[in-house]
């Protein structure tokens, strides 16, 4: 019997580990070790005291291009002085590898290492510093742009609808919210007044599980995947949004939030109208990832999309909107 196709496979830590002592200049032979499948795949590289981390893209989620993008956007992060995981080049400088998978071809690319481990809970005064990194981040992206997706009412809540119409019914009550949601963002988006609201290139997945944090408070962004043209206040938004979820005592989350935002501040500006929109910024991204997961269903499984979820998905972020003072059905 001929092989049969497969849709999702993941590549051998072994050949990896040889394939990538002929191709980098390491000390010595490197060994690879599996940390994370998903969307893209995550190995943790290790060379005697030399650490990395090798990203294998899904098989046709990036195009070379949009990749290509991405290298840009982490050099010129770094150029601002943002603290990012970056691109490490090969024996020969490049960047970008291509990997022959038994589902097709398949990207690569391998990333310096960030030091200390993820935090859920932030101090005062690392949300401070936060939210002025992300002010700097942003001072430098501002007017810039990127050739990869522009988050719009559409891309950002009415495109995911569609995705997730694979597998929920159109009459279920959360799928009629989440059609509600985009035709109430795409009209509160088109009244906003462009004029007071800044764009340029956006992260949009900004929270604790994409930064390491060591011991001295001293944090590492990655995972830039996401990376796009934008609004800049999506990034805020989402980061708050994931805070709010991660800090039970509303209280310890409000002198979070203020430290965070007296950091941005510091670096940048939030226009009222940018305030205004932050939580229908945090229900359209909310959405957006619902698309992602749905889009992306064969790099989970079947358990992960069902009713159950969806309830408890969107339960969070309309737990969110009421927070902020907003209810509507």
């Amino acid at each position: 019997m001929a092989a049969l196709p497969v849709i999702d496979s993941t590549i051998s830590p072994e050949a990896l580990s040889e394939w990538l002592g002929e191709a980098y200049p390491f000390s010595q032979a490197p060994e690879v070790k599996l940390f994370r499948t998903g969307i893209n795949h995550s190995y943790f590289v290790t060379a005697g005291a030399e650490k990395s981390v090798l990203r294998i893209y899904s098989y046709q989620w990036r195009t070379e291009t949009q990749i290509r993008e991405e290298i840009r956007v982490l050099q010129m992060a770094d150029r601002a002085g943002v603290p990012v995981s970056l691109p490490m080049p090969d024996k020969d400088g490049n960047y970008l590898q291509t990997l022959e998978a038994p589902e097709g071809q398949r990207f690569a690319m391998l990333f310096t290492f960030a030091e200390g481990k993820k935090v859920r809970h932030f101090s005062e005064r690392l949300c401070e510093r936060l939210g002025e990194t992300m002010g700097r981040w942003h001072a430098a992206t501002e007017g810039e742009e990127v050739q990869r997706i522009t988050y719009t009412a559409r891309t950002l809540a009415q495109d995911p609808y569609t995705y997730a119409g694979r597998f929920f019914r159109a009459e279920n009550n959360e799928m009629q919210f989440i059609r509600r949601s985009g035709d109430k963002i795409s009209e509160l988006f088109g009244q906003a007044d462009q004029a007071k609201l800044r764009s340029g290139i956006v992260h949009l997945d900004i929270w604790y599980d994409n930064m390491n944090i060591t011991p001295e408070e001293t944090f590492t962004f990655f995972d830039f995947d996401f990376c796009g043209n934008g609004w800049l206040l999506h990034d805020v938004a989402y980061f708050l949004t994931q805070m709010y979820f991660q800090e039970a005592d509303k209280q310890v989350y409000e002198g979070k939030k203020a430290a965070f935002l007296r950091g941005y501040t510091r670096t940048n500006s939030l226009s009222d109208e940018e305030i205004a929109l932050l939580p229908w910024s945090s229900l359209s991204i909310w959405i957006f990832y619902l698309g992602v997961q749905s889009r992306r269903f064969d790099n989970w499984s079947n358990v992960f999309l069902s009713e159950n979820y969806l309830i408890r998905f969107m339960g969070m972020i309309k737990d969110y909107l009421k927070y902020n003072g907003i209810e509507w059905e």
